[in-house]
C-alpha cells in the first residue's frame, strides 16, 4: 500500500520568507528547506520563480482566510526569520571563539 501523499499549501508571505532566507542571507538551499521542514525541489522553485520576478502563487485564495489562519501564517513566517536570526548569531558566535 502507498503512503498517502498531503498536499500542503503555502501562504505567500511564508514562501517570501523562506526564499529570502536563501536570497538575502546566502543560506543554503538545502538548509533552509530541511529547517522549515520543506521538500528542497519545493524551495527551488519558489526561488527560481523569485529570480525571474515572478509571482511565488499563481492566484490569490477564493475565499478570504479565517484571522486564526492568517496569525499562524504570519506566525509561521516570524519564525523563519528568527530561525534564521538564530543560526546567523550562532554562526558568528562559533567563528568568534573557534
Amino acid at each position: 500500500m502507498k503512503p498517502t501523499i498531503v498536499k500542503r499549501s503555502y501562504t505567500a508571505e511564508y514562501r517570501e520568507a523562506a526564499v529570502r532566507q536563501v536570497l538575502d542571507a546566502g543560506r543554503a538551499l538545502t538548509e533552509v528547506a530541511r529547517s522549515l521542514e520543506i521538500s528542497h525541489k519545493t524551495l527551488a522553485n519558489w526561488v527560481r520563480l523569485a529570480r525571474s520576478q515572478k509571482p511565488l502563487i499563481k492566484r490569490e485564495p477564493a475565499l478570504a482566510a479565517d484571522p486564526a489562519a492568517l496569525e499562524l501564517s504570519r506566525l509561521r513566517a516570524e519564525n523563519a526569520r528568527l530561525r534564521m536570526d538564530n543560526e546567523i548569531l550562532s554562526r558568528r558566535s562559533r567563528n568568534q571563539t573557534g
